[in-house]
């Protein structure tokens, strides 16, 4: 995990967002590998263990991607540049190298990949019922095989999205209120939030 990604992490717990601190065990190049995030709300610790933070149970079946590749999601995303946090979520996850080499800079937060994907330089793995960041931090979302048809998942996307920028799913398109899809084919969707 890296360690300035603390900055934008939150307890999922229901209550009021607030900084969560970290106690390190072992750091190198900037990855934390094992240690300890604390919330300062209400007490909860959740640990660090290989470079993935644990903050509960994925509450959703990992399945692979079939058609989220690196660059695709870049595309799809429209960053405009370097700098910032984006989540890939579930199956997702596995396409951060392909979508770190379209868009140089941009760290990938991969929530609930596949178990076989390492965190390490340009992603940090984290798993859990939620997207364990601050709201309106992430300047984009990708959503995963299941994730994408669960509106709870849309839902928590939505939150940490920051207002105008692009979510992009594979699975069922979403009808919310705060979305405004864009395009939808073969299985893939891109909404803005409004």
């Amino acid at each position: 995990m890296f360690i300035e990604l603390t900055d934008i992490l939150r307890c999922p717990a229901d209550h009021e967002e607030n900084v969560l601190v970290l106690l390190p065990d072992g750091v190198s190049d900037r990855q934390v590998q094992a240690g300890h995030l604390g919330c300062m709300e209400c007490g909860l610790v959740y640990p660090v263990r290989e470079g993935v933070a644990e903050f509960g149970p994925v509450s959703t079946e990992v399945r692979r991607s079939e058609r989220l590749t690196g660059p695709a999601m870049a595309a799809l995303l429209g960053l405009g540049g370097p700098g910032g946090y984006v989540a890939l979520v579930g199956g997702a996850g596995e396409g951060w190298p392909g979508f770190a080499a379209a868009i140089d800079g941009v760290h990938v937060v991969a929530v609930n990949p596949p178990p076989d994907l390492p965190s390490g330089r340009g992603v940090s793995v984290v798993r859990g019922g939620s997207i364990p960041v601050k709201s309106r931090h992430l300047r984009g979302v990708v959503l995963g095989p299941g994730f994408a048809s669960d509106p709870a998942w849309v839902a928590e996307a939505v939150r940490a999205l920051l207002p105008g920028l692009h979510l992009v799913g594979e699975g069922a398109t979403p009808s919310a209120p705060e979305l405004e899809v864009l395009a939808s084919a073969d299985g893939v969707w891109v909404a803005r939030t409004r």
